[in-house]
């Protein structure tokens, strides 16, 4: 099979070559959310094989092998490590048009130097070559963020977490800067199962008796002032369908007393008590200088035969089509309304809503921050060379691309970055595609400030990271 990476992959015209190698290429790289493990990093973690650094709990490339008619033994089963890789080499072929034949083809060059597609043919070899380097000491967990110019980390955590793999960072003075971000879906979603049992472990964590819903309120914001001091930058929340329901602080309580003696609530109920915490939290937020992310659309768990057999974020994900326009508009309107909206990031699963989200940004910019509320970058099933370009025209169209955050990895695997290559290609390219066409000035030096920030400058600048 013929190579499919050159230096100029993606780029298509003499502008878009001259963006990426002369301006982009080599910037550091922020990845603001991601759910790399810390203790990983704060042990300078080593791999003894491809399949750990690459396969364990990839649910990207589960779902391809899956869809390849590969036997769950082989992805998430009892098969050897070796026998998981050969499952994937078989499956790569057949992945022309999605992202991850060029992701795996990337991640082989970049970090193995291995410019073979992978394949049955190329597996045994590959195999052995990727095992042999990742015995050297360039293939630690933080050799290899240090290897990629990565610059920042924003893991992703939940408000019971000690942080202490992070503290440890801090202290050891690993080169990375890698801060926590505050995760409390747990604490949102009181229509859960899970719920008490994650407030008793909340109680545990704060030492607060959480009998009351203020009691409560105080112990997330003992972990808001914890996170915080260990340099947290954001927070983040998983959304599966967007809700607003004006509630009282009493009624709040009742609903948190309600659910505390197991008793069921109404649709009604969660959805106010939702949204009176989360109302609560983006004020503590904004107190902060925090970021806020809201991830909205992911229907989850579909197949409830596999999720009871291996678990969640296993690959049986996918878009939800729940409407969001209107309770979204209110959620952050009542928000705002009280002077207490963070810096926030909108991404949705959903590209049907890709224009909701961007127009919606729009109603809420402000406070002298430019792009303070972001239409964050294509996300998930949408991180794609169409996903990416469209959501980047969409912004243009109906906003400010020049102060666009750009890329992040989304990812738990310590090979990922070069998904920010991949975007920052794909951004040079839409660029001088624009200027070749005669969209935009054909002057490089002016189109070349828009490729640095949107790569680089304008993530570190909304994150305060000055590092």
């Amino acid at each position: 099979m013929s190579r499919l990476l050159t230096e100029d992959f993606l780029l298509t015209n003499d502008i878009a070559r001259q963006l990426y190698h002369d301006y982009a290429k080599d910037l550091p790289i922020i990845d603001f959310h991601n759910h790399l493990p810390p203790d990983d990093i704060a042990k300078n973690h080593s791999f003894k094989t491809i399949t750990d650094i690459w396969l364990e709990g990839d649910h990207y490339k589960w779902r391809l092998m899956r869809a390849n008619g590969i036997d769950e033994h082989y992805i998430t089963g009892e098969a050897s490590k070796r026998e998981k890789f050969q499952a994937w080499a078989e499956t790569v072929p057949h992945t022309l048009g999605n992202p991850l034949f060029h992701w795996t083809q990337m991640e082989l060059k970049n970090y193995f130097g291995i410019d073979d597609v992978l394949s049955p043919e190329t597996a045994e070899n590959i195999w052995n070559e990727t095992n042999d380097a990742l015995q050297s000491e360039q293939m630690t967990t933080q050799q290899l963020l240090l290897n990629s110019r990565v610059e920042f980390v924003g893991t992703t955590d939940d408000p019971t977490d000690t942080l202490e793999h992070h503290k440890a960072m801090s202290d050891q003075g690993v080169p990375i800067k890698v801060a926590p971000s505050f995760r409390p879906d747990k604490g949102l979603n009181i229509d859960q199962p899970e719920f008490s049992d994650w407030v008793q472990t909340l109680s545990e964590t704060t030492s607060r008796d959480l009998s009351s819903y203020m009691q409560f309120l105080e112990a997330l914001s003992d972990r808001i002032e914890h996170f915080d001091v260990h340099g947290c930058k954001a927070a983040d929340h998983g959304i599966g369908k967007m809700f607003f329901a004006d509630a009282t602080e009493e009624q709040a309580k009742a609903i948190y007393a309600k659910r505390m003696n197991h008793q069921p609530l109404t649709a009604m109920e969660v959805e106010q008590f939702k949204t009176y915490t989360m109302r609560y939290l983006a004020a503590c937020y904004h107190e902060k200088g925090w970021v806020m992310q809201l991830h909205i659309g992911a229907l989850r768990n579909n197949n409830t035969k596999m999720f009871e057999r291996i678990g969640r974020d296993a690959g049986y994900d996918s878009l939800g089509d729940a409407l969001l326009a209107e309770p979204l508009s209110r959620l952050l309107d009542a928000i705002e309304y009280k002077d207490s909206l963070p810096k926030t990031i909108l991404y949705c699963l959903n590209p049907r809503d890709n224009y909701i989200l961007a127009t919606m940004a729009g109603n809420f910019q402000g406070g002298g921050i430019p792009g303070k509320v972001q239409f964050g970058t294509a996300w998930w099933f949408n991180d794609h060379i169409d996903g990416m370009e469209e959501q980047m025209k969409i912004l243009a169209n109906v906003g400010l691309i020049k102060h666009f955050i750009g890329m992040l990895t989304d990812s738990r695997s310590f090979l990922s970055f070069s998904r920010h290559e991949y975007f920052r290609r794909i951004l040079c390219n839409l660029f001088g595609n624009w200027a070749e066409k005669g969209k935009v000035p054909a002057d490089v030096d002016w189109l070349a400030t828009y490729v640095k920030d949107i790569s680089y400058g304008n993530a570190r600048r909304y994150f305060n990271l000055y590092v």
